[in-house]
Order: structure tokens, then sequence, then C-alpha cells
């Protein structure tokens, strides 16, 4: 019930900024938390960063400080600016969403960051 389109992946050189957004559409109503999660070759998918819908982040203790999410409630959306990147980001980087006891991915968007 809820679609979720993410977007502003692509190839980066070190040190320097992305910004990824997540664009939810459909039964939007009810999520209280949306996430970036990474997955890079060979490693298990991690949580990045989430938001509850009361504004609380949470944040991977690698990513404090480089990262910020945030979110626009009236665009349904949710963004990832990630500053200061380094080869170790690159991943593919999804978004997820909450609602009641579903969850909902969205397809992925590729991060890239060359040295």
């Amino acid at each position: 019930q809820v679609h979720l389109v993410e977007s502003g992946g692509g190839l980066v050189q070190a040190g320097g900024s992305l910004r990824l957004s997540c664009a939810a559409s459909g039964s939007t109503f009810g999520i209280t938390y949306t996430a970036w999660y990474r997955q890079g070759p060979g490693k298990q998918r991690e949580l990045v960063a989430g938001i509850t819908d009361r504004g609380t982040t949470n944040y991977q203790d690698s990513v404090k400080g480089r990262f910020t999410i945030s979110r626009d409630s009236t665009k349904n959306t949710v963004s990832l600016q990630m500053n200061s990147l380094k080869p170790e980001d690159t991943a593919v980087y999804y978004c997820n969403a909450v609602r009641f006891l579903g969850g909902y991915w969205g397809q992925g968007t590729q991060v890239t960051v060359s040295s």
C-alpha cells in the first residue's frame, strides 16, 4: 500500500556530497518510522539513519556528523544529506517505511564513492 521511490544516487569523489530522497505515495497515513539502509558488496544490509513521525532521529555511529536525515511531511519525502563521503560509504541505499505492522522498501539507489 506504500510505494517508495529513491533518487539522488550517483558517482562522487571522496569528500564530496550527495543528497538522497525517498518519496512516499499511496497509503502514507500511519507511517511511524522511515529509515535509510545500505548494503555494500558482500555485506549485510545495515541501518544508516532513521526518523520517526515526531521527528526523532537516529544514526549509525559511522555516519554521525556527516549524514543528516530530514523529513518534509508536506511532500511525504525523507531525505538523506551525505557529506564528506568516503569510499566505504559505497553501497546500494534503500528507503524503508514502517506503517502499523507492515514494512515497505524502495528499489534502491546506487551510491559509489571513488578515491
